[in-house]
């Protein structure tokens, strides 16, 4: 079946649309299924994309294509709506794939998943042009997408149905711009601090604010209206880095208002057209409005309680079925866009911790609500648990997140799906759904037949496919993204046809390796450290999720084959008989040290990446950066500081640093990676606070050393004896100056030789002082062009890239590195030499869905399966092997 994803959009999460698009597409098991990716762009024209531009890390970094960008000094990313030349944009779709009018989409799919979000994708408008060219779809229909998306009409579907609902009130935008004083004398009158402010017809966030005080009310709704306001003489005593950043945010549709933008009347298009409007304007302030605000907002009582989020799916029976409610704790007040999508920064608890008679009731609800909205197939229901036993249930989704992290995973996990599953059951049942409409119904049920045959052949060729452990977590700072990158790696094999994944935690500490096989449920679960509660607890089952289970056993006994649901404690010895190969997904120590290599070794299980000589080398970035320095290999001046020579004399070993190195510099841990705690330090003081980090003797942050590094609470630093000092590398005089990461597979040939394959490298774009853990690993927040801007002509980049790939693939021969890897660096360009200074190398890279290295493989036509495929490849071939690797 050719399933036409649909994804991206016009709406402000169309960011999280295209990353939910992507792992759609990534899961999707392709024994049962051909995905065939449809963006849709912001201004609503569908386009055939070309698969390549799946693995970019933003919407940004390959649309409008790059050719056909307006001239942009301070470069700005731009969405297509700040293009005004329509053959600009004709030619940018002509770049990334073929461009479908609605009526051609049945010639290339069979049935479409949704993966829009907020308007034009939940609100019935794709749904209704998807009917009228009669393609089945996936969730709700018509009448429950329209309710969905607005959160006014919810209010009064919930009130009908008998649902408590928080006191609330509306406001126009009319009335907000004309009279702001009144408004918000009435808002005072009737409502006392805290209140929520709403956007109605925009999700995961956005627009809605908690407002605690006036100024906050006030700022809350001019950002629910989509209105900001500015001082021109305030923008003139920026600097030109400031105004940039402000920019940036501006632009980022997520945060800001985006563009085209209206400024007093006028619309601008452009946030270069914008700057120089704001040098040039005398006005004491000036109004920004986005011209697709909202025309009224939502102002709502504030409910202190637990929040929850709830998935509804319809059964066997086509009857509602709540999976287990997840209780959300947020290290903020407000669940917003961050707290949402990026690991680890707020906490996921299934079931919500409350007594099991509130959790039936809360479920009992949801259920409820799922039928007073006419609701099909799945959606997601959220809401709050009051102090005094109230339930109240707002912002029901009639499309939820798709991201690897979502509840929609999460919770279906809970009752033994993975993924691919999953979403297998999703489109079993939206066909089933589709066909209550009476329509075209022989062809549905024809698609259904094939489907359940197809599911029975996969469910008898289970024990054919090869066994695959995929090793996740570890000890160290990096533990959060390991899980992040074996998840992915777990996922990507699970919706093949070769492989069977089985998920295997690690935790322990270096001189004891504590192996787990865990269930799908906990493998899923927010972070490492949530994954390593959920062991060292070890209860049972829930009452909940087994009630639940029980209830769902007709639809994981048909979906669900080969899933463990229990947790089991493994060695080594017995994983070595369980599996045919093991993919290590950890970061740091240990993974990237050789250790858990040494303990597959002895035991003979193949595995991928480098092997236990080469990572005890790459994971010191001092022995590294002295190697590569004798080599002739260009690397920054280095230092290692140890605690004991900082405890014995702390004002020599400062003095020494500072003496050798001027500021600003690096410090940053020797044995870590993932920016765990690497920064530039610009004084003296800063030092003395890294040192007093890096050496303290407990894991709480000391207060003067984190205010001065401007640590916020939840941020990785780790505990170390030792750490790095570099220089910071600067531009010194080159035409180009950039930081770029290049990635590379290695083959063996005939002769048992390594051969190296080296991809074009991504520029990485760091918007603070370095590249941060979200703009590394979250979808939608970091900018990596690939291939990176080496030269303006095709001719220079050739130049410039065959230097600096040789360089690459250098630094990978010296330090002996097997398998793949990706190397961080930065390069100067002048006219007649080009300078390639290698910062580190990673030997097992982040393998997380938005990670460039994806993004960079894929430009050598591989997908990110493929991809994998070929490093496992390699791992089995190296075993085989008699003689060492030359």
């Amino acid at each position: 079946m050719r399933i036409g994803i649909l994804f991206g959009g016009q709406s402000r999460e169309r960011e999280i649309s295209f990353a939910g698009g992507r792992t759609v597409y990534d899961n999707l098991n392709k024994a049962l299924f051909t995905p065939v990716p449809i963006f849709i762009d912001s201004l609503g024209n569908f386009i055939l994309l070309d698969w390549k531009y799946l693995y970019k890390g933003t919407i940004r970094d390959f649309y409008p294509a790059a050719e056909q960008l307006p001239p942009s000094p301070h470069f700005f990313q731009i969405y297509a709506e700040s293009l005004q030349d329509q053959e600009a944009i004709d030619k940018s779709i002509a770049a990334i794939g073929k461009k479908l009018q609605p009526d051609e989409l049945s010639q290339h799919i069979d049935f479409a998943f949704l993966a829009l979000h907020g308007p034009y994708g939940e609100d019935g408008n794709i749904q209704g042009i998807l009917e009228w060219y009669n393609i089945p779809y996936t969730g709700a229909g018509i009448l429950p997408s329209s309710i969905g998306i607005d959160k006014e009409i919810q209010k009064a579907v919930l009130a009908s149905a008998g649902f408590d609902t928080p006191a609330f009130t509306t406001t126009s935008r009319t009335s907000w711009v004309q009279s702001p004083q009144e408004v918000i004398s009435s808002i005072e009158k009737s409502f006392s601090y805290p209140v929520v402010v709403k956007a109605p017809h925009q999700g995961s966030s956005i627009g809605v604010a908690i407002a605690k005080n006036q100024q906050e009310l006030i700022d809350g709704i001019n950002r629910a209206f989509f209105i900001q306001k500015i001082a021109p003489g305030m923008w003139k005593s920026w600097s030109d880095e400031q105004k940039r950043n402000f920019l940036l945010q501006f632009t980022d549709i997520r945060e800001g208002l985006g563009f085209p933008v209206l400024v007093d009347g006028k619309l601008i298009h452009h946030p270069e057209e914008l700057w120089l409007l704001l040098d040039e304007s005398e006005k004491d302030e000036l109004s920004l409005e986005s011209p697709n605000g909202e025309s009224g907002i939502l102002i709502e009582s504030f409910i202190k309680g637990k929040e929850f989020s709830c998935i509804v799916i319809a059964d066997q029976d086509n009857q509602p079925l709540a999976l287990p409610p997840t209780e959300i704790r947020k290290s903020s007040t407000l669940f917003d866009y961050r707290s949402k999508y990026l690991p680890g920064i707020s906490r996921k608890i299934t079931p919500i911790e409350l007594p099991e008679t509130a959790i039936q009731e809360i479920m009992s609800k949801c259920e409820r609500l799922f039928t007073s909205l006419h609701s099909q197939v799945y959606a997601r229901l959220d809401g709050f648990y009051t102090e005094d036993g109230a339930i109240y249930l707002n912002d029901p989704n009639t499309t939820s997140g798709m991201l690897p992290s979502s509840f929609f995973f999460h919770q279906a996990a809970e009752i033994g799906l993975n993924p691919s599953q999953f979403l297998t059951y999703i489109i079993a049942k939206s066909l089933e759904a589709r066909t209550q409409a009476g329509k075209h119904i022989y062809q549905l049920n024809q698609l259904r037949a094939n489907l359940n045959g197809q599911l029975k052949a996969i469910a008898n060729a289970e024990e054919q496919r090869t066994k695959v452990a995929v090793i996740m977590g570890g000890f160290s700072s990096e533990r959060h993204i390991s899980v992040e990158s074996g998840r992915n790696i777990f996922e990507k094999l699970a919706s093949s046809d070769k492989y069977l994944p089985i998920p295997i935690f690690l935790t322990g500490n270096e001189d004891q390796h504590e192996l787990y096989q865990l269930p799908v449920n906990i493998m899923l679960k927010d972070n490492a450290d949530d994954i390593r509660d959920k062991i060292k607890a070890n209860k049972a089952a829930h009452p909940v999720i087994d009630a639940i289970r029980t209830r769902a056993a007709h639809i994981t006994d048909t979906y669900a084959s080969g899933e463990a649901l229990q947790l089991e404690t493994l060695d080594y010895d017995q994983l070595a008989a369980r599996v045919d190969f093991a993919f290590i997904a950890l970061h740091g120590r240990p993974g990237e040290d050789g250790a858990v290599q040494q303990q597959l070794e002895q035991r003979g299980i193949p595995y991928n990446g480098s092997g236990v000589a080469s990572s005890q080398v790459s994971i010191n970035k001092f022995e590294t950066n002295e190697r590569l320095r004798k080599e002739g290999i260009l690397v920054a001046d280095h230092l290692l500081v140890h605690q004991e020579d900082y405890q014995k004399d702390k004002a020599q070993t400062l003095a020494t640093i500072a003496e050798r190195f001027p500021f600003p510099l690096i410090a940053k841990p020797a044995d870590d990676g993932c920016s765990s705690a690497v920064k530039k330090i610009k004084s003296p003081e800063e030092l003395e606070a890294f040192c007093e980090m890096m050496f303290r003797d407990t894991e709480a942050f000391p207060q003067g050393p984190k205010a001065a590094l401007n640590l916020k609470d939840n941020e990785e630093f780790p505990q170390k004896n030792y750490f790095l000092v570099e220089s910071l590398i600067g531009p010194e005089g080159a035409d180009r100056f950039l930081e770029i990461t290049g990635g590379m597979l290695t083959r063996l040939d005939n002769e048992g030789n390594l051969t190296y394959e080296v991809f074009e490298p991504s520029e990485a774009l760091a918007s603070g002082e370095v590249l941060s853990l979200e703009e590394k690993f979250l979808a939608g927040e970091g900018q990596n062009i690939t291939p990176a801007r080496f030269g303006d002509s095709r001719e220079e980049y050739q130049r410039v890239a065959k230097e600096v790939k040789q360089v690459l693939e250098k630094t990978a021969r010296v330090i002996g590195v097997e398998g793949y890897c990706r190397i961080d660096a930065f390069v100067r360009i002048y006219p007649h030499k080009v300078e390639t200074i290698i910062i580190e190398i990673n030997s097992l890279p982040g393998m997380t869905p938005a990670t460039a290295i994806f993004h960079q493989s894929a430009l050598n036509n591989m997908k990110p399966y493929e991809f994998i495929d070929e490093i496992i490849a390699f791992g089995f071939a190296r075993k085989q092997l008699k003689t060492p690797i030359s």
